[in-house]
């Protein structure tokens, strides 16, 4: 097992992080956990993973992304332009549904299927 540098694994992932999205993440250190964004916490192992996987990745995502790009700004324009055209009334609050899912009804089929013949605690 590989003892990883903690300041080269982090700059790694921001140069990947930075090329792949084009912004600089933001990553929140607590306890040998890193959180990239406020996303899930992960550990610099898996951190150093994400670099390989947003490296490979990067050159390969921009072009498509300044294709779509391209394709999607005549689409917005004319979405701007019928927009006024097309309006629709609010929408009418929907009345609350029981709940159909009850945590107790569960629980006691669930031990009435385990231990069949049993009764349920009362």
């Amino acid at each position: 097992m590989s003892k990883l540098d903690k300041d080269s694994v982090i700059e790694k992932f921001t140069q990947a992080y930075t090329a792949a999205n084009g912004k600089a993440p933001s990553i929140e250190a607590k306890g040998g956990w890193y959180s990239v964004d406020g996303g899930k916490n992960i550990r610099l192992a898996q951190l150093d993973e994400m670099t390989g996987e947003l490296s490979a990745s990067a050159p390969k995502a921009k072009a498509p992304a300044k294709k779509a790009a391209k394709e999607a700004a005549p689409a917005a324009e004319k979405a701007v332009a019928a927009k006024p055209a097309a309006k629709k009334p609010a929408a009418k609050k929907a009345k609350k549904a029981a709940p159909s899912f009850s945590v107790k009804d569960f629980y006691t089929q669930q031990i009435l299927e385990a231990n069949p013949g049993s009764k349920a605690p009362r």
